[in-house]
């Protein structure tokens, strides 16, 4: 099967545990994704809240200075992709799509997206759980708009053809973002919040806003996203997929794990449990040209032709 990943935080988590991208213990590693025949993934560059201006950006730069030394290694099977053509090219176990999960990564200067972009970050979550220079995050208490400053981030970013992902931002960003673009954005691991109350989660009108705009959806595997009483499991997954698609989700559902980001459901164990939850799937009477769809084409289509022009 194939398989395109919107979000896994693999990358952070090598860079802080020195190790590499095929440590056993991680979610995601290069040989459990040789099963796939053919994968993309996009790794992402977290910044947590805690790192701010020059410190953000400095974490940014020795987590693709990891992500190259990765690649440089005898025999990698990693391709960064920075064309169409690369994103075509099977000839790799692996191909990567580099992303950062929060804008405070920009340290408030916007030149610093253009440095991102000439690096290979080809999407960017715009905050994490609190409060940066472009807005607020889906853990402040009483968020404010978005900042001046945001709006001309979300502007250089349609204009750099960068991704713009809405995930962790407050209800408040997201309807800021809607009024302050044009072209489509995404909500790279966030699930439906009418399953799961959690506020990381999206209302039914923010999908729908995201399915107006042709926009992107990552279903993620994170075990507190998935349901309010019970034991999380993947049959909580098919149960987020199942509503979005009784919206009209069939060209936007995707995934986005994130694996090494979050506690997995007990029946998850990584990027290794994906051909289980395709058959699950299976079993629950889902086509395989719709899985296929949501497992990777969805995602691919997407970056081909909003991001990889």
């Amino acid at each position: 099967m194939k398989f395109f990943d919107l979000h896994c935080d693999t990358l952070f988590e090598a860079l802080e545990k020195s190790k590499s991208l095929n440590y056993d213990k991680f979610h995601v590693t290069i040989d459990k994704g040789k099963k796939f025949s053919e994968w993309i993934q996009c790794f992402a560059v977290f910044i947590p809240d805690y790192y701010r201006n020059i410190k953000a950006l400095d974490l940014f730069f020795r987590a693709k200075k990891k992500l190259d030394l990765e690649i440089s290694k005898k025999n990698s099977e990693i391709l960064l992709c920075s064309t169409k053509e690369d994103l075509t090219n099977n000839d790799y176990s692996c191909k990567a799509i580099l992303t950062v999960e929060s804008g405070a990564v920009l340290a408030g200067d916007l030149s610093n997206l253009d440095c991102l972009h000439k690096n290979g970050v080809k999407m960017m979550t715009l905050t994490w759980n609190g409060r940066n220079e472009i807005g607020d995050g889906c853990g402040v208490s009483s968020p404010k708009k978005i900042t001046e400053f945001g709006k001309h981030v979300l502007k250089k970013m349609e204009l750099l053809n960068m991704i713009v992902d809405v995930s962790h931002s407050s209800d408040q960003l997201f309807y800021d973002v809607f009024e302050n673009t044009s072209k489509p954005f995404v909500a790279s691991h966030s699930n439906s919040r009418k399953i799961c109350t959690n506020r990381r989660n999206l209302t039914d009108d923010q999908f729908s806003i995201i399915k107006s705009r042709s926009g992107l959806i990552g279903i993620n595997f994170c075990k507190d996203f998935l349901n309010d009483k019970d034991l999380p499991s993947k049959y909580d997954i098919v149960k987020h997929v199942d509503h979005f698609l009784s919206l009209g989700g069939e060209k936007i559902v995707s995934i986005g794990a994130d694996f090494d980001g979050a506690d997995m459901p007990y029946d998850i164990l990584g990027i290794q449990s994906i051909e289980d939850l395709y058959e699950l799937f299976l079993k629950e009477g889902y086509k395989e040209s719709l899985l296929d769809k949501i497992f990777f084409y969805n995602a691919y289509n997407f970056f081909i032709n909003n991001c990889f022009l």
